[in-house]
């Protein structure tokens, strides 16, 4: 590790999502005007994803009013509030600049879709045995959208 990396890792953020170029993100930035703070939120899909450590950035796109709108944000900066991942998408370019040509339809991204063993909030907690998870599932038959057969005594009846 060299001295520049130890002069960084304090200040890297630890609570940011991973999401990557292709993906939809919103990203909750605290802007000052008139020395009074406010959150402004940026939705658009990544485009970018560069650098790294403490100098990362990373480059959102979105379409305001027929324009495109770019804007590049520092991954690890006290002006971004939160970042959150509204949609994965599905590319096979780390820098998706062909995006600024297409229009409408064309400009569509595939959603990813995730194994269910590998999605954060399928995952039990750190600490909590996998089996007590499963087990405060209902059970499966209540889950098959049958009605539940009725008792022998009520079919004979009327």
């Amino acid at each position: 590790m060299n001295k520049v990396d130890l002069v960084e890792k304090p200040r890297l953020r630890d609570d940011l999502p991973d999401f990557r170029p292709g993906d939809t993100v919103k990203v909750h930035v605290r802007v000052v005007e008139a020395g009074r703070e406010r959150i402004q939120v940026f939705q658009g899909v990544v485009i970018r994803r560069q650098g790294g450590g403490l100098r990362e950035t990373f480059t959102a796109r979105k379409i305001s009013f027929g324009v495109g709108v770019e804007r590049t944000f520092p991954v690890h900066s006290p002006s971004i509030a939160r970042i959150e991942v509204v949609s994965r998408g599905r590319v096979r370019r780390a820098k998706l600049y062909y995006l600024r040509e297409l229009r409408g339809k064309r400009a569509r991204i595939r959603e990813r879709r995730e194994a269910p063993g590998t999605a954060a909030e399928s995952a039990p907690a750190a600490g909590e045995p996998a089996e007590e998870a499963i087990e405060e599932e209902e059970p499966a038959e209540d889950r098959t959208g049958e009605p539940e057969p009725l008792p022998a005594e009520a079919e004979g009846q009327g």
